[in-house]
Parts: C-alpha cells; sequence; structure tokens
C-alpha cells in the first residue's frame, strides 16, 4: 500500500479531483485539487468516507463495490458533491471509477461538469477551426489558378477593343478580379506568414492597438486601460498578436459606429457618434488553467470588451466560422485570422456576448 501512496503524490499536479478509496468508500488519499474544491483539509477528507460527500450516494457506493470486485473495470455518472463550509452550493461532477492495481483500491475521479462541457467544447471548436483551415486553403487554391487567367485575359481584350464601353466592361472584369484576388490573400495569409518567435510584451500589443484604434476614432470613443503590469514577457510572434487583438477591436469599433437597423429602439447602436462608446482593454494572470487536455500553472488573460450591441444571436455561435459576417459587406476573416493566430500560440479565444457588453477573452501560456 506505500507504493500506491508514493505514486499518488504525481496526482497533485492534476487539475481535477482524484481520491484513492476503499471499496467500502474509505478515503485513503486524495490530491491537492479535491482538497481545494470541496474546502477542507486533505487530513479532513483521509478521516471520512468519500461516499459521504455525494448528494445521493446510493450510485457511488454500488459502483465502488462492483469495480473493487471485479465485475466491472471502470463505470461514469453524475453526481453532486457536498462542500464547505456547510450551506454551499452543492458541485456538478462527473464521476469515473476506475480499477488499480494495488488490491482494495479503487480510483476515483471528479470532473467539475463545466469544466468538462468546456474541454469537449475546445475540443470541438480546435478539431472544427482545423477542417476549416483546410476547407478554406484548398479552396482558395483552386480560385487563385482560374482567377490570373480570367485577369490576364481582360487585360489582353481592354488592349483589342475601341468601344469607351466595352473598355468600362474589361475594367469591371479586372477590379472584380483584383478584389477576388486580395479576398485570396487574405485567406491564405496565416499560412504564408512565418511564425516570428521573440519575447512578446502584451502591453505593447495593447498599445498599439489603442494608437491604431483611436487614429481612427478620435473622437467618440473612450478606450479604456486596465492593464497588469506583473504579467511577463513570453515568446510569440508579436505581429500576429497585433493583428488578432486588432481584428477583434476594429469588429467591436464598427458595431460600435453602426447604426440602429429600421423600425428598431437599439440604444446600444451608433455609440460613437453620441460620443459614449467604450472599448477596454484589459490583461490578468490566470492560474491553473487547462488548454484542451494541457495544464498550464500560469496563462494570460486578455479581455476586450465594449459596450456594443452585442454578437447578433444567430451567428453567436459561428462567429469564428470562415465567411461568417455580422455586418453587410464584412468579409467575415477578421475573427477567423485572430482565432488561427491565437491557436498558434497555444491559446484560445472566448466570446460572451450580450446587449451593450461583449468581451472576447484570449487566453494564452505563459512561462
Amino acid at each position: 500500500m506505500s507504493a500506491a501512496f508514493a505514486a499518488f503524490a504525481a496526482f497533485d499536479q492534476l487539475a481535477t479531483m482524484v481520491a484513492l478509496v476503499g471499496s467500502d468508500g474509505r478515503c485513503l488519499q486524495a490530491n491537492s485539487a479535491l482538497e481545494n474544491l470541496m474546502g477542507i483539509s486533505r487530513r479532513t477528507l483521509m478521516r471520512s468516507s468519500l461516499v459521504d460527500w455525494v448528494a445521493d450516494p446510493t450510485q457511488l457506493r454500488e459502483t465502488l463495490h462492483l469495480v473493487a470486485r471485479n465485475e466491472v473495470a471502470t463505470s461514469r455518472f453524475d453526481a453532486l458533491l457536498h462542500r464547505q463550509p456547510a450551506g454551499s452550493a452543492e458541485l456538478p461532477v462527473h464521476v469515473i471509477v476506475n480499477q488499480t492495481d494495488w488490491p482494495g483500491c479503487v480510483l476515483v475521479e471528479l470532473i467539475v461538469i463545466e469544466q468538462q462541457i468546456r474541454l469537449d467544447r475546445e475540443e470541438r471548436t480546435h478539431g472544427l477551426a482545423q477542417a476549416n483551415k483546410e476547407l478554406v486553403r484548398n479552396l482558395a487554391h483552386e480560385i487563385k489558378n482560374p482567377l490570373g487567367g480570367i485577369r490576364g485575359a481582360a487585360q489582353l481584350l481592354a488592349m483589342e477593343v475601341t468601344s469607351k464601353e466595352l473598355t468600362e466592361y474589361t475594367q469591371v472584369i479586372i477590379h472584380e478580379a483584383d478584389r477576388l484576388q486580395a479576398l485570396v490573400d487574405r485567406l491564405l495569409a496565416p499560412h504564408r506568414r512565418p511564425h516570428v518567435v521573440a519575447d512578446v510584451n502584451i502591453h505593447e500589443v495593447c498599445e498599439r492597438v489603442r494608437s491604431l484604434i483611436q487614429a481612427e476614432f478620435p473622437r467618440g470613443l473612450e478606450v479604456v486601460r486596465d492593464y497588469d503590469a506583473s504579467i511577463p514577457e513570453f515568446r510569440g510572434d508579436r505581429e500576429q498578436l497585433i493583428q488578432a487583438v486588432l481584428n477583434i477591436a476594429q469588429n467591436a469599433t464598427q458595431a460600435l459606429a453602426g447604426s440602429a437597423p429600421p423600425d428598431t429602439d437599439a440604444p446600444f447602436h451608433g455609440r460613437i457618434a453620441r460620443g459614449d462608446a467604450q472599448l477596454v482593454l484589459r490583461t490578468r494572470v490566470a492560474r491553473q488553467v487547462t488548454f484542451g487536455r494541457q495544464r498550464f500553472r500560469l496563462a494570460l488573460e486578455l479581455h476586450i470588451e465594449d459596450n456594443g450591441p452585442g454578437v447578433p444571436e444567430d451567428i453567436r455561435d459561428r462567429i469564428f466560422h470562415p465567411l461568417v459576417s455580422g455586418r453587410e459587406g464584412g468579409s467575415g476573416l477578421g475573427l477567423t485570422l485572430a482565432q488561427t493566430f491565437v491557436q498558434q500560440h497555444q491559446g484560445t479565444i472566448e466570446c460572451d456576448s450580450v446587449p451593450g457588453r461583449t468581451v472576447f477573452k484570449i487566453l494564452i501560456p505563459l512561462p
């Protein structure tokens, strides 16, 4: 049994709650995550039964006996955990019970359901982003090849025709081919641009974005800086991060500057013209953050917040998809590129939006 206790020390490095229990539920070992989330000391946990901490202990008790007797190798179910101090809200968890190599011992893993949902969403988002990047890249190449031929043919035709009206038509073809070429170049930009890694100060990135935004909107927009000066530098591509933050900030300012839809009372539109628009750049340090299945001790948390009308509800779940835009005439590439650049830094982007408050949160691991 001492070997089991020695091996269990490694579980203190996990973000999920883990306990080594007997078949009767008696807690033999608990990791630091369980200790912290339950709000009680490890010593107290080890003087009690894990069964006592579950709101409805019947399923856990039966599962522990089944796994300990080798009738099933593993089992999963959802449960509610009591927490300290008394009266605290019960914690919904996903319970995984596994066999161990130590006689009479069962390993119980408890994953907070909100965390599990977030992890599943991140995995789906990452997989979808990868599929979208491949689709966009292949589509862009397929468009690019004939586009050059169309433009070249229009130029040759323009040299042959003498009619002013026909010349105007050829110029329309050339102009539209150039516009499509620019769109294709933007689609391919993340795949062409080399990842230039150097020390990055996130506040230099934010200040660069702030200066660009205020140059575009010198009046009517207040840009609030709320920085944590203790955030260390990290290795990354400064230009990519500037572009990512700028794309999000520009989306916000376009929403703040936009006019209200006809026949509606939309108090959050046109705020720049009214002079009460606000954009907040906020940096913080997040601790013990999990991206996908990897845990990081520290992470940069950058909030880009505005008091605009919010992301339209019908596209809220698709805003990072390519060519999806909530603005007439928008390319729908700004957030896609921002997500690509942040993912290249092992990070994620999340969005929380309601009318009057939209927050994009960028998370990037720190050394």
